[in-house]
C-alpha cells in the first residue's frame, strides 16, 4: 500500500514538473528566451532590422529607387510613402510644405 502511494505521489511530481516546463517553454519570446543580456539586445537588433527591411521593401514595391536619381528625393519616398500608406487603407495626409 505504501509502495503504490508512493509512486503514485513521484508520478504526479513528475507530471506537474513536466506540464510546468512545457507552459514556461511556451510564454518565452526570443528576446526573453535569451539567456544573457547580449543576446537580448541581439535579438532586438535583428527585429528591429527586419522590420527595417520590411519597410524599405513596402517603398521600393511603391516606387522608391534609393539607388536611383536623388534630385527629387524627398518627393520621390514622400510619393511611395503615400502609396503605402493608400494600399494599406490608411488616411493620406498631404506632405506639410516650407
Amino acid at each position: 500500500m505504501r509502495k503504490t502511494r508512493f509512486a503514485c505521489a513521484v508520478f504526479a511530481v513528475a507530471v506537474g514538473i513536466i506540464v510546468t516546463d512545457a507552459s514556461v517553454a511556451e510564454a518565452q519570446t526570443p528576446a526573453t528566451a535569451a539567456s544573457t543580456p547580449k543576446q537580448v539586445r541581439k535579438a532586438q537588433r535583428k527585429a528591429a532590422r527586419a522590420k527595417k527591411n520590411e519597410e524599405l521593401k513596402t517603398l521600393e514595391k511603391n516606387g522608391y529607387q534609393p539607388s536611383g536619381n536623388q534630385s527629387t528625393y524627398p518627393e520621390d519616398i514622400q510619393n511611395a510613402q503615400r502609396k503605402a500608406a493608400a494600399a494599406n487603407g490608411q488616411p493620406t495626409t498631404p506632405a506639410s510644405g516650407p
